[in-house]
Order: structure tokens, then sequence, then C-alpha cells
């Protein structure tokens, strides 16, 4: 199955001259997602991980499927001002603007093997918010992993000394 036909682009948005990819279309096909699931997972049966780590909020949709799949625990990284309690909070920049995420200080335990998962791979900014995180809270970083990466935006740049897989690459 060709992953990359479940996703279309939507062109100007959030703000002009931005072609968002929407993987809302290839969540609503079963088998498609299951797929995406399956494919991402298979690369990690032979690694050591003890938690997934998913990204607000299209992250999430990857990331807890995945983490059930390969029967980890799943940590959310919030956008501010969405989690109770001790955090640890990064800002960081967009290709469309800045933002600010969290995670709960106490969600990595030190030495903890961690996959981080979002859907899409763009300019590199969140994703390296949290690398930053992670590693703050002494988590060990096995590798980062997205459904799709456009790699013309050269995001695996901003992710240095970091393993990055993408299943999908445009």
């Amino acid at each position: 199955m060709n992953l990359a036909d479940k996703i279309r682009t939507i062109s100007d948005f959030p703000k002009e001259g931005i072609q968002f990819k929407d993987i809302t279309t290839l969540l609503k096909d079963a088998d498609a997602f299951q797929e995406s699931i399956d494919r991402i997972a298979e690369r990690y049966e032979e690694e050591d991980i003890d938690l997934v780590v998913g990204i607000e909020a299209r992250g999430f949709l990857i990331g807890a499927p995945l983490a059930i799949n390969m029967n980890k625990g799943f940590v959310p990284v919030r956008k501010e001002g969405k989690l109770p309690g001790d955090k640890v909070v990064k800002e960081y920049d967009l290709e469309y603007g800045s933002s600010v995420l969290e995670m709960h200080s106490d969600a990595i335990e030190e030495g903890q093997k961690v996959l981080i998962v979002d859907d899409l791979l763009a300019t590199g900014g969140t994703v390296n918010a949290t690398v930053e995180m992670v590693e703050e809270i002494g988590g060990d970083i096995v590798e980062v992993a997205f459904l799709m990466e456009l790699d013309f935006l050269n995001g695996r740049d901003k992710l240095e000394g970091q393993d990055v897989f993408s299943l999908i690459i445009e």
C-alpha cells in the first residue's frame, strides 16, 4: 500500500504559503492507519525501548497506538497550560510562528530508553524542543520517528546527533 497517497495536502493552511499535510485522510482508512503503525513498530521490534513520547496533537495519534502495539508506556508532550503538576517547559520556533511545549518532569526516569514520535518532520523546531526536554530529565533517546518527513525543509538539520526515521519521505 502506498501510504503517501492516503495523505492529502491543504494549500495555504494555517497561513498563506504553507502546504499542510493532512493525515486525517490516512487515519480514517483503517487498513492504512494499521499498516502505518505496524510498519513503524516493526522497525523497533529488536530495540530496547521503555517509553514512547508523542508530541501534541497529531503525534498522539501515531504515538499512542504505537506504544500499545509495542507494549510500552506513553508520555504526552503537551502545548502550554495543558499539564498539571511539575513540568519541564521549552519555547521553540515553528515554520509559521513560535510556541511552548511542556512535559511532566517525572514522566521519564533517568536512563530510560525513549522513542520520540510525531506525525510530521518539517523544520524540526517542535521535535528539537522535545529532544531537549527528554534529555533534560535524563531520558536516553533511541530514535526520533515520524509518519512523514518533508525533506526539502531540512528538519533533520535541527536533530544533529539523533537517529531519525521517517516512514514516508516527500
